[in-house]
C-alpha cells in the first residue's frame, strides 16, 4: 500500500539508492527537500549536476578534482618522491587532516576483492605503475584499510613494486582491523603513519 504520492515515493526511492541512506533516512531527506524553498532545491540540484559534469580524475594521483591536476599534486611544496597509496578520496582527506604528511597520494578507487569480482584491473593500479616508471620515487606508503581486501591489495602492490628497488612500507597498526580510515581520528592516523614498516 502506498502511503505517499508517487512524486514523494519516487524521491524517497531515489534517495535510498545513495550509499549509507536507508529507508528512514531517505524519507527524512525527502520531506526536508519538499519543505525547502524552490530556490534552495534548484541550488541543490544544480550543484549535483555541476559536480557530476565537471569533476574528473586528477591526471597524476587519480583523486577527484575539477582541474587537470588536484591541489595536492599542483602544490610545489609537496614531496613527489613519497607516494601514499589510499583506497579512496575520503582516505586521502583523512590523512590530510593530520597536517603531517608532505608527500603526494595515489587513489586506487577500491581494493582487490575476488569475492566481489574486483581484480587488479578494476582499480587504479596501472596508473600507479606508470607514475613509478615516469618519476623518481623513493618510497611508496601503502595505506589501504586493515580489512581483508585492503591487506590483499597491499600485498599485491608490494609484490609489483619490490622488484623496482623502490622502498615499500605499510602503515602501522593503530588502525583497527576492519576499520575504515575515514572514521579514524587524526592522532591514530598519525601514529599509524609514523609507525609504518617496510614490506
Amino acid at each position: 500500500m502506498e502511503y505517499y504520492s508517487s512524486h514523494i515515493s519516487n524521491l524517497i526511492e531515489q534517495l535510498s539508492r545513495l550509499p549509507g541512506i536507508g529507508a528512514k533516512s531517505a524519507q527524512r531527506l525527502a520531506f526536508h527537500i519538499v519543505n525547502m524553498s524552490s530556490e534552495q532545491v534548484r541550488q541543490l540540484a544544480d550543484s549535483m549536476l555541476d559536480a557530476r559534469n565537471n569533476i574528473q580524475y586528477c591526471k597524476s594521483c587519480c583523486t577527484l578534482t575539477d582541474q587537470e591536476f588536484c591541489p595536492i599534486c599542483s602544490d610545489s611544496r609537496r614531496n613527489p618522491r613519497v607516494i601514499m597509496v589510499v583506497e579512496n578520496p575520503r582516505d586521502l582527506a583523512a590523512y590530510e587532516k593530520t597536517g603531517k604528511f608532505d608527500g603526494v597520494y595515489h587513489v586506487l578507487h577500491g581494493a582487490i576483492s575476488p569475492m566481489l569480482g574486483i581484480g587488479p584491473d578494476d582499480i587504479r593500479l596501472k596508473e600507479l605503475m606508470r607514475r613509478l616508471q615516469n618519476n623518481e620515487v623513493d618510497e611508496v606508503i601503502i595505506a589501504t584499510n586493515s580489512s581483508l581486501e585492503g591487506e590483499t591489495t597491499a600485498m599485491y602492490i608490494s609484490k609489483l613494486i619490490k622488484p623496482s628497488g623502490i622502498k615499500v612500507s605499510r602503515i602501522a597498526s593503530g588502525v583497527p582491523v576492519g576499520g575504515d580510515l575515514e572514521y579514524i581520528d587524526e592522532v591514530t592516523l598519525l601514529r599509524a603513519l609514523e609507525g609504518r614498516v617496510e614490506l
